[in-house]
Order: structure tokens, then C-alpha cells, then sequence
């Protein structure tokens, strides 16, 4: 068994895909599906609407995610279909535009800035011995493995600043204890994963609670100034977080057992292999982790851990300077106690950057996928699809049901909401309906979106810090989503008469 404690995860696929009869197949395969959008791309135009088949690409995509295991080529195989339903004359320009959009998109730059960071901050901890001290000082504590379960959520309750900081920290720190009590990594990734989007939407000190409060008051949901108070009163109505946080939390505990494919995982685990088949960790080196008294390993982990949270917290929850802040704390921190030279120190960062590549580019990818949802008016049709059905008692719930689709198909838990908040917002006044509700279903359909989708930023950060690819976590947690939003959708019915 592999035992390397490394972020980075890749699936080799089976040796029969790569036969040159399977791949013909592919190819073959592909090619009718383009002719069908191209075809397709004659019958419909920007200016009369796609209608229906703007929701083509998103399913496309959902189909070869499944069937291939595979993220990133599933992303793409979306991508190249919405180009060609859009101008199967110009694919190769519209690709082109697409990543200059993506590469000058200013949360893009934000993202890829804090991933890398995080993971050179992560790399510098690992090689420094910090985070094998924090685990061996936990593993003496804790003797079970639903205490291990249990600790990995109430950590992931503790990191609730960013679901950033939460999918890699807290991985990071607990592979090695719930690798000694045959934990599945699928399992660790979709423990730290309910903890991340689904806590920080319940916390008023979090990017989310920051970013959402100021798009609120830009959509007019509230009067300026405004925009925290109205996201603080709409936090008892984000019910998926809550069910989300119960439903992990009975995970953890042992009373709700293992679902779908998380059960061959677990059953991988109790074998000894929590690592799943075919994954190579080839992401940090930690053949020369510095030895260090258990004190001061513990000490080193939990300084630069405190100094990233109240970093993030004093630049007004911005954790691309938390981040900063924090990796020059720990540089001079580590260099002070000569545990690691300059040297070390900048190539642990660089290759903690590059670790965190392949998760950065499916989150770019993704968003990519969304540029096109947006092209061909996706997120509209569906809400207008959906209006005449739509009843004040039924607002809530709708609401919920088809702005998580949305944010489910296209991976972009805060983007999408650029283009939805104000349809649904004017809805909601006309309707009357209660607005901390109506942002209550919003944001937990935000969430459930970046809980569910398998190449959202947070499920491929999990995967990345836990050891196991997207898809192989997507598929092992999307039982336990899908638990909780049936749940929500319910609940949300009975609030919505409540409140009509």
C-alpha cells in the first residue's frame, strides 16, 4: 500500500480503454455527438434562444463524467459541445476566448493564488514535520475510529473562515490518523467536504457571508449598509447546511451507515487499503520530514494555522492575503528555528503550487463550462421554464430545487448567482414572500451545488487534500447530498406555507 501522505491524486485508467478498438469507439462516439450539436447549431440561434437545448452540454457533461471517472475531460467534452451548438465555425476561437476570459477573470486569479499558496504553506508544513506532530498528538488522544470521524468534523467546524482552507488543512492534518484506524479516503474527503461549503454559509465571518451580504445589497435586497444584517436573519432558514452538517455528524457517529458506493470503499479501507486502486500520490515529497520535539511540531502547526485564520480575518475575510501573511509567518518561523534554509523553504513552495495544478485546472475548466451555460442563456430558460409554476407557498422550495440544479451543472456556487438573484429577488418582493426565506433557499442551494458537483472548487479541493480523485469522491458522497437536499426541498415546502 502506498502510504505516501501526498495531495496530489491520479486515476490510471484500465488497461482495456486504452486499447485502440475502445479508443476508435471514442472517437467514433465524439465525433456523431458533434454532428448532433453541430446539427443542431442550424435549427436555433442566440437571438431566438436555445430553449431546451441550452441544458445539452451540462448533461453531456454529467454522462462522461460518469462513465469515464474522469473530471477533466468530462468538463472539456462540455465545453467543445456548447462551442459547436454555438458556432461550429468558430470552436478553436471561442476556446481561445474563453481561457483569455478565464485567465483575466479576477476571481480566477484569486483562486489559482490561494490554491497554490495553500498548497505551498501545506508543503512547508508536511516538510517540516508539523503536520505528522499534530497527527501523532491526536493519535494519542484519540483511540477509535468514530472518535477519528468525529474529530475530522468538529475540525472542519473549527476552519470555518473559508471551505478552502477547511477541504486542505484539515485533510492534510488527518490522513495519516484515519489511515491508522482504516478510514476510506473517499470517506475522510466527504467528511471535511460537509464541513466546508455547508458551515461556512451558517457563519457571518466567512468569504461567503462576506460576498454574499454585498451581492444582496447590489440586487436590492435589502436597503445599503444593509446586506450582513439580512444574510445574519436569513441563517436559521439555510436548511441544507444544517441537514448537511446532522447528516455528517450521523455519518461520524456510526448511525447512519454506509451508502452506495461508499460501502466498497469502507470495505477497501477495512482490507488496509485506504488509498483507493489505481491512485498515485506523487504530490509533496516527505522523504526528508525534519524531526521535531512533539511540543514544538505542535506548536509550528497550530501558530501558522492561527496566524492564516486571523490574517484572513483582519484583511475582511480575504484569504489570498491570510494566505500570504500566513506563508511569510511560517518562512521565517521554520528558517528562525533552522528547520528548513531559504532554499527549501521556496522550492516547498513552489512544489506545494505545483501540487495544487490539477485541481486549479479543473476549477478553471469549470468556470469555462459556466461562460458557455451563459452563452447559451441556461440558467434563464430553467427559471423561466419554471415561473408559471411557481405559487408563494411554493417559492421557497422551487427556489431551492432549481437554483441547485443550476449551480450543480455548472460547478459555480457564487457565479451563478450574478445572473439569478436578480429574477428571483424582484420574484420574491412582488410575491411578498419573507426575504431571509427566500436567501435561505438561495444559499443552500448554493451550497448543496458546490457540495455535489463533482468539479466544483470545494469537492475537487477535498479530493485533493483527502487523496482520491474527484469523481471517486463525487461519486462516494453524492448518496449523502442527495439525502439532505430531499430533506431540505421538504422542509422548505412546509416553510414556505408557514410563511405565505
Amino acid at each position: 500500500m502506498n502510504t505516501n501522505p501526498s495531495l496530489n491524486a491520479e486515476v490510471i485508467e484500465p488497461g482495456g480503454r486504452n486499447s485502440l478498438s475502445n479508443r476508435s469507439r471514442s472517437i467514433l462516439f465524439y465525433c456523431v455527438i458533434m454532428v448532433g450539436f453541430a446539427y443542431l447549431s442550424t435549427q436555433y440561434s442566440a437571438e431566438e434562444g436555445y430553449g431546451f437545448v441550452s441544458l445539452l452540454p451540462a448533461l453531456l457533461t454529467l454522462c462522461v463524467a460518469i462513465y469515464s471517472r474522469r473530471a477533466l475531460e468530462a468538463i472539456f467534452a462540455g465545453i467543445i459541445s456548447g462551442l459547436v451548438l454555438l458556432n461550429p465555425f468558430e470552436v478553436v476561437a471561442g476556446l481561445g476566448d474563453l481561457s483569455l476570459n478565464v485567465v483575466m477573470n479576477e476571481t480566477i486569479a484569486w483562486i489559482v493564488l490561494v490554491c497554490g499558496m495553500m498548497g505551498g504553506l501545506i508543503n512547508i508544513l508536511e516538510r517540516g514535520g508539523s503536520v505528522v506532530c499534530f497527527g501523532e498528538t491526536l493519535a494519542r488522544r484519540i483511540k477509535t475510529k468514530r472518535g477519528t470521524m468525529l474529530t475530522t468534523c468538529v475540525l472542519g467546524m473549527l476552519v470555518f473562515i473559508d471551505d478552502y482552507l477547511n477541504s486542505l488543512a484539515v485533510s492534510a492534518s488527518m490522513k495519516t490518523l484515519t489511515d491508522k484506524y482504516r478510514i476510506s479516503r473517499e470517506k475522510l474527503a466527504y467528511l471535511v467536504d460537509s464541513t466546508a461549503a455547508p458551515v461556512c454559509i451558517l457563519v457571518p465571518i466567512s468569504t461567503w457571508a462576506v460576498y454574499f451580504a454585498a451581492l444582496l445589497e447590489e440586487n436590492g435586497a435589502t436597503e445599503a449598509g444593509k446586506g450582513m444584517s439580512l444574510y445574519i436573519d436569513s441563517i436559521p432558514f439555510m436548511a441544507y447546511g444544517w441537514i448537511a452538517l446532522l447528516v455528517v455528524f450521523l455519518v461520524a457517529g456510526g448511525i447512519l451507515g454506509n451508502l452506495g458506493a461508499m460501502k466498497q470503499a469502507e470495505a477497501r479501507a477495512q482490507k488496509g487499503e485506504p488509498v483507493p486502486p489505481g491512485v498515485i500520490l506523487d504530490g509533496f515529497d516527505t522523504s526528508n520530514i525534519k524531526k521535531v520535539s512533539p511540543t514544538v511540531g505542535l506548536i509550528n502547526f497550530l501558530l501558522p494555522m492561527a496566524v492564516l485564520v486571523g490574517a484572513s480575518v483582519y484583511y475582511e475575510i480575504d484569504l489570498l492575503l491570510g494566505a500570504l501573511t500566513a506563508s511569510l509567518f511560517t518562512m521565517v518561523l521554520y528558517y528562525w528555528q533552522n528547520l528548513l534554509n531559504f532554499g527549501q523553504l521556496v522550492d516547498s513552495m513552489l512544489d506545494g503550487f505545483k501540487v495544487m495544478l490539477h485541481p486549479i485546472a479543473v476549477v478553471c475548466a469549470g468556470f469555462m463550462l459556466k461562460d458557455v451555460n451563459d452563452q447559451l442563456g441556461m440558467t434563464p430558460y430553467i427559471i423561466d421554464a419554471l415561473t408559471p409554476l411557481l405559487s408563494k407557498e411554493l417559492l421557497p422550495a422551487l427556489v431551492f430545487a432549481v437554483m441547485a440544479a443550476v449551480v450543480f451543472a455548472t460547478g459555480s456556487s457564487w457565479g451563478v448567482f450574478v445572473v439569478s438573484l436578480p429574477i428571483v429577488i424582484p420574484m420574491a418582493q412582488v410575491m411578498d414572500m419573507s426575504m431571509p426565506l427566500t436567501v435561505g433557499a438561495l444559499l443552500s442551494a448554493s451550497a448543496f451545488g458546490s457540495h455535489a458537483c463533482f468539479f466544483s472548487d470545494s469537492t475537487v479541493l477535498s479530493a485533493q487534500g483527502s487523496g482520491c480523485t474527484s469523481m471517486q469522491h463525487a461519486l462516494t458522497q453524492i448518496p449523502y447530498a442527495l439525502l439532505g437536499a430531499a430533506f431540505t426541498f421538504v422542509l422548505f415546502i412546509g416553510l414556505g406555507y408557514a410563511f405565505a
